[in-house]
């Protein structure tokens, strides 16, 4: 049996109403935040920044997928998405859309992606 948890215990819902303020999504230039979007930073982290925002600025100095972020922090969609609309508009990260899907045709050679994946079988 586990132990009853306490009132103070920053945990669970409690935890996510006070990361985002009480906000349940993203407004703005967020809300069409998607899963693969990627997310670079454009700045450093700065003095007094709620760490969750630090964090998310220190992840994505290399440009990292939303879904990826929230692996990384053990955060839902959701949250992360209201973390990232705060950066956003201060300017402190850049979100990238993915390919478009009309688009997806135009990736690399699928006879390259043969040939490669044959030469890592041999190996």
């Amino acid at each position: 049996m586990s132990a009853p948890r306490r009132p103070s215990d920053p945990s669970g819902l409690e935890r996510y109403y006070v990361l985002t303020g009480g906000r349940s999504g993203p407004g703005g230039s967020a809300a069409s935040l998607d899963v693969a979007t990627l997310v670079v930073s454009r700045s450093a982290p700065v003095p007094g920044m709620q760490h969750e925002h630090e964090e998310i600025v220190r992840h994505c100095r290399d440009p990292l997928s939303v879904a990826e972020l929230g692996a990384h922090l053990g955060l839902p969609f959701n949250i992360l998405a209201v973390l990232l609309s705060d950066l956003l508009d201060e300017g402190h990260v850049e979100a990238r859309d993915p390919m478009p899907a009309h688009d997806a045709g135009r990736g690399p050679d699928l006879a390259l992606l043969e040939e490669v994946l044959s030469g890592l079988e041999r190996l």
